[in-house]
């Protein structure tokens, strides 16, 4: 299938997984997980009507930036980020998804004020406690909101996470309640809306459960662009 259609595929899916929860499927993003895809297939992507893409890897932001691949749509920064390449990242998108440590807070807010802006991030929360993986643990969410203050270069506007790989359909719904109620959390401490708009949770293989638990913003990559040919990163 094109990528047109697999968008249009996974439209009518969340669609149809929105009306099932009650929920306007207007209200969910679909982002377009771009790595390892080229910049004539992200504008592809764009042409079909993802509502925005989002780049795992700083060279890869870099590379497409410069062809205009984006071009449409806003970009997200959805991969691991080291301090040491903030500077390519902020303000190059739109929305800093995968903040997963104080450290990478003040090297952002830094960064920002250095260039004048304020840089919109989402929280990243280690929802299931994997050693393997970054991010802030659930119970470290609301402490660090009211911490928020001292970074005014940079404006929270809710989470994301990857939660463990799934075995079977379903087995992520505890993960994504978790999500949705510590969203719910932090509205209630901080009366704003705002800072929980948006709660990026779901991939290619969950991104229905992630809906049905309230996801605002699901991640896609191998459903849209097809399977990534990992071999090509040894090739030189």
């Amino acid at each position: 299938m094109s990528i047109k259609e697999n968008v249009a595929r996974i439209r009518k899916e969340m669609e149809a997984a929105a009306i099932a929860a009650g929920r306007d499927p207007k209200e969910i993003l679909l982002c377009a997980a771009t790595k390892m895809n080229d910049a004539a297939a992200v504008r592809e992507a764009i042409a079909a009507g993802v509502d925005c893409c989002g780049e795992n890897k700083v060279q890869e932001l870099t590379a497409k930036l410069a062809e205009n691949a984006y071009e449409g749509a806003p970009v997200h920064f959805i991969g691991h980020l080291q301090t040491n390449k903030v500077k390519f990242v902020v303000g190059k998108v739109d929305l800093i998804q995968s903040v997963d440590s104080e450290r990478l807070l003040t090297a952002i807010d830094k960064e920002a004020k250095k260039q004048g802006i304020i840089q919109d991030i989402l929280l990243e929360v280690n929802i299931g406690g994997e050693e393997s993986k970054s991010g802030f643990r659930p119970d470290d969410i609301l402490p660090l909101v009211d911490k928020l203050p001292e970074y005014p270069n940079i404006r929270v506007k809710g989470l994301m996470t990857i939660p463990p790989i799934s075995q079977k359909n379903g087995d992520n719904v505890k993960f994504f309640q978790k999500m949705c109620n510590i969203s719910v959390d932090i509205i209630a401490k901080k009366e704003d809306n705002d800072m929980a708009k948006y709660l990026s949770m779901g991939m290619s293989d969950d991104f229905t459960d992630a809906i049905a638990c309230g996801s605002t913003m699901i991640r896609v990559g191998t459903a849209i662009f097809g399977a990534r040919d990992y071999t090509k990163l040894h090739q030189t």
